[in-house]
């Protein structure tokens, strides 16, 4: 079985990559999307962010991500506390994915985790996939979200290793500011010749 790492800086087309994947069969684990989970009412990672981050969990039962947000927002040790929480919790999450995967006998699957290089993630891998856009569409992109700013752009950037060294380090980079259809087509091929030694073998 062969893993895809995809990943990518804010804004750059990661989730739209993402969907292309899906849409050609390839199993994916979110590793956004298992956050999510486990921050969700009853999720395994609520009692310990509530303990950590008194007030952040709302009358749900669920981690209220604004309140999160502002209590971690430039604050570097708040912030490795929360990912000392979190990120064991995702990984075992990614192990069993991939688990289900072997034992359905899948050829291909991929693993879309936003800090990939950043938490050398990459050695899991077989292939890492960077999905790219200029600075000015990427920035286009990310202020259009709700409760978005240059500033608090600019600091998720600061935590991010930069579009072009992820570039280099990428074995196949997805353009996403071309257009779609050029993105497609790139996912194809980067996807067919990452099966090809599974056809051969």
């Amino acid at each position: 079985m062969r893993v895809i790492g995809l990943t990518g800086s804010i804004g750059m087309g990661k989730s739209t990559t993402a969907r292309m994947l899906r849409r050609l069969g390839v199993p994916l684990h979110d590793a956004d999307a298992a956050v999510h989970r486990l921050t969700a009412p009853g999720g395994p990672a609520v009692a310990a962010i509530g303990a950590r981050f008194p007030g952040v969990v709302d009358e749900t039962g669920a981690v209220d991500r604004k309140r999160l947000g502002a209590c971690v927002f430039g604050d570097t040790a708040a912030l490795k506390d929360l990912e000392a929480i979190l990120h064991p919790l995702v990984r075992d999450a990614e192990r069993r994915f991939l688990q289900r995967a072997r034992r359905a006998r899948k050829a291909v699957v991929a693993i879309d985790i936003p800090l990939l290089f950043e938490t050398g993630g990459e050695n899991r891998c077989d292939a890492v996939w960077v999905a790219s856009a200029p600075p000015t569409i990427q920035s286009q992109r990310v202020l259009r979200r709700p409760g978005m700013s240059r500033v608090r752009l600019e600091a998720i950037r600061a935590r991010q290793i930069p579009d072009a060294v992820k570039r280099k380090r990428a074995d196949l980079v997805i353009p996403t500011g071309l257009g779609m259809r050029f993105a497609w087509n790139r996912v194809v091929r980067g996807l067919a010749r990452l099966k090809a030694p599974e056809l051969e073998s």
